[in-house]
């Protein structure tokens, strides 16, 4: 009985690290957009992804007709959501450092942008895991793309002064 349980353990570690060796390297560039970090100094994105593979692993076992990658990246953007509307008291209010091109979204439309576009992840899949309907997924991603595509113009120039005549 002991040494099935060690091979089971065994087996299931092999498992994991073989789907970690296969997907953390994506779900780590999906949480550094989350983020809105650069790929290089990405601490946030890094402790956001280790606790959802942890979570991951802690479930491995649990149905096997279920795609770790989608167990993986719903947890991944739960926990993302989580945290911010805990830091920030709302999915809207953050603003992460401006170094990023995503910083000018909110978490909700970065998350909802990477969900739809980075990831592929259905409207009503998306809605679904966010609580939302389809349709405000829909507006939310239409604002995003928006936002991106046609960023806000500088100030206007100054009228020079002319002189009396």
């Amino acid at each position: 009985m002991r040494e099935r349980r060690a091979f089971q353990s065994a087996r299931r570690a092999r498992e994991f690290e073989a789907f970690v060796a296969g997907a953390a390297g994506r779900l780590l560039h999906a949480a550094t957009l989350l983020t809105a970090e650069t790929p290089d100094a990405n601490p946030r994105a890094r402790r956001l992804l280790t606790q959802a593979l942890a979570h991951t692993y802690a479930c491995w076992d649990r149905p096997r007709g279920e795609d770790p990658y989608d167990r993986a990246r719903q947890e991944l953007a739960v926990r993302f959501a989580h945290a911010a509307w805990h830091q920030y008291g709302g999915l809207g209010r953050a603003r992460p450092d401006p170094g990023s091109v995503l910083a000018r979204l909110t978490p909700q439309e970065r998350l909802i942008l990477v969900l739809r576009l980075y990831e592929g992840v259905a409207e009503e899949q998306t809605a679904a895991l966010l609580g939302l309907p389809p349709e405000r997924v829909r507006a939310i991603c239409a604002r995003a793309m928006t936002t991106l595509l046609h960023p806000p113009r500088g100030p206007a120039p100054a009228l020079a002064e002319v002189a009396p005549s």
